[in-house]
């Protein structure tokens, strides 16, 4: 009796030993892994965190994020988040021939500039087709990188005051980061109106 005891605590003993080591295995697979992650998405839990953080951190809510006005000042607008300067809502009134003789620049809700370059409205960055759900990843890299609309090649450069020249300084893999969140977001239908050219270049 006292051997068949014996026989069945070193069996029992012997399973619970290699459940521990079985266990403590996969949990130090599970870390290395998610370090790995971590480290190819700039200490984020995936791409699409890299990106969210990204475009934070880098103003891009700033201009392409309609504002609510409250008593506290401007505040972004989280249900129109980054879909541009909203359809329909007319630029600043003010004398534009003016304002190009002077070199001023002026903006109502930030999604709107007015300048010696025209009008120029924020675009919509979300994932709508309006936005740039019909994007390549190569398509913002050429926006981004080297200034140009919708980043194709032979398109207008992009206006003021889209910082897109800072911008560029970005890896490519920060660049592809925010393309993945950009991707990511709730899709907004909002169609921008387009460039308005200088009025003195018009005459």
């Amino acid at each position: 009796m006292k051997n068949n005891l014996l026989i069945y605590g070193l069996i029992s003993f012997t399973g619970l030993l290699a459940f521990t080591q079985c266990s403590t295995k996969t949990g130090n697979e599970s870390d290395a892994q998610s370090t790995v992650v971590k480290a190819e998405n700039g200490g984020f839990s995936s791409q699409v965190a890299w990106g969210e953080h990204l475009v934070q951190v880098s103003g891009c809510n700033d201009c392409h994020t309609p504002k609510l006005m409250t008593l506290k000042g401007p505040v972004d607008d989280t249900s129109r988040l980054l879909s541009g300067h909203p359809e329909g809502m007319p630029a600043p009134d003010v004398n534009r021939a003016e304002m190009e003789k002077k070199g001023l620049t002026v903006t109502q809700t930030l999604t709107a500039w007015v300048g010696p370059w025209g009008v120029s409205y924020a675009a919509n960055i979300t994932s709508d087709a309006t936005g740039i759900g019909n994007w390549q990843e190569s398509n913002f890299i050429t926006a981004i990188r080297h200034g140009k609309y919708k980043g194709l090649d032979n398109s207008r450069p992009l206006m003021p005051p889209m910082p897109w020249v800072w911008y560029s300084k970005m890896t490519d893999d920060e660049l592809k980061a925010i393309y993945a969140y950009l991707k990511s977001t709730k899709p907004v239908k909002n169609v921008v109106p387009a460039l308005e050219p200088p009025k003195l270049a018009a005459r």
